[in-house]
């Protein structure tokens, strides 16, 4: 346990690249064999425009390392947030800190950019994708990242978490979302086993509907608990499903200059 502790808490930034790109390289191959839905696109040319992208995403990820060091530095330093006020084993602080950032830097955040119209304006770019696929993970446009961004700040502020935990969730978080928005074809009993506890692909899917109520549902990162904990937990039958949104059907979900200038179209309904 302590070396993995270390190994996190020290992790090359190159290693950290390499997880990322071998999470896209392993859900890709695996949607290519088995996919759920046989979409007919050019699925290079999507990948090109949701890997621009996961680029600006890292670009500012990176800027904001830093400020997330210090954060978790100032936590530990001066006993700061939940995880430094209450005594607790070692295994139960790994699961404890990695619920409670999940919640308070991907939950809290997600389910805000639904329900405040200028945050929604700036997702929309994730959701307007009409084909899903590991690709999507992190199609967010770079105000969203910002925005993540400073929620993670937030959620190590509030837990008080050693860096080693933050880079441990972060690690999870990008494996789990690439497995979760892949387009494959899974057992119904393994995607209902996993779902007690993961995000998963049939889970998430409903998130991705094209019209609400299912936009607004399915909120989770990792874990699902706090999807059913807060009443956002949502299921459809995955036949039913179409991917994009109703308020951009006519634009062109892959043309980037289009989707950087989305957040601030005055033309673009919001339904608020």
């Amino acid at each position: 346990m302590n070396e993995l502790i270390r190994y996190f808490e020290t992790i090359p930034s190159l290693h950290r690249a390499l997880i990322l790109a071998g999470g896209i390289t392993l859900f890709w191959m695996i949607e290519s064999g088995i996919p759920m839905f046989r979409f007919k696109y050019n699925k290079w040319k999507h990948a090109g425009i949701n890997i621009f992208f996961t680029i600006t995403t890292i670009i500012i990820n990176f800027a904001f390392a830093y400020l997330i060091v210090l954060a978790s530095d100032y936590c530990i330093s001066n006993k700061f947030g939940l995880l430094q006020w209450v005594a607790m084993p070692l295994w139960l602080e790994i699961i404890a800190g990695l619920l409670l950032l999940d919640l308070v830097g991907a939950y809290s955040i997600h389910y805000l950019e639904h329900k405040v119209k200028w945050l929604w304006k700036f997702h929309m770019i994730h959701h307007s994708d009409t084909h899903v696929d590991t690709t999507t993970a992190n199609r967010h446009h770079p105000g969203e990242s910002v925005f993540r961004a400073v929620f993670t700040i937030m959620a190590v502020f509030i837990t008080g978490a050693p860096i080693w935990l933050v880079m441990m969730y972060q690690t999870l978080s990008a494996v789990t979302s690439q497995f979760n928005h892949a387009n494959i074809q899974m057992p119904e009993w393994l995607d209902k086993l996993l779902r007690f506890v993961l995000v998963t692909p049939n889970m998430h899917r409903v998130h991705h509907h094209f019209v609400r109520p299912q936009t607004d549902s399915n909120y989770s990162n990792i874990f699902s608990v706090w999807d059913r904990v807060f009443g956002t937990y949502m299921l459809s039958p995955i036949k039913d499903l179409r991917f994009g949104l109703d308020v951009l059907e006519g634009r062109n979900d892959e043309n980037i200059g289009e989707l950087l200038k989305t957040p601030f179209d005055k033309t673009i309904k919001t339904d608020y």
